[in-house]
């Protein structure tokens, strides 16, 4: 199994959103562009991109957002993550 790149951020916004009572599925292996948490919180889902202060997507991955129809946030903070989910 290829095992993708996790940004050094990740960890953290992941624990951040988990200690907040979402639910979290780190897909950062999926690969194909698809983004690297799927997270659940009071009946929405939202797909987040984690990138370092200046990280950029990839080709992949800014094409497979641009044809989504759903939420998918590229984040590169706790703060930035938390919002999104929809907590202050």
């Amino acid at each position: 199994m290829r095992h993708g790149r996790r940004d050094v951020n990740h960890a953290e916004i992941k624990q951040a959103l988990e200690d907040c009572g979402c639910s979290v599925w780190d897909t950062a292996d999926v690969g194909g562009g698809f983004p690297d948490l799927v997270v659940g919180r009071q009946g929405r889902t939202f797909l987040l991109e984690i990138k370092t202060a200046k990280g950029k997507e990839k080709p992949a991955q800014r094409a497979a957002r641009e044809v989504w129809r759903g939420s998918w946030q590229v984040v590169r903070t706790v703060d930035e993550a938390l919002h999104v989910v929809g907590i202050k």
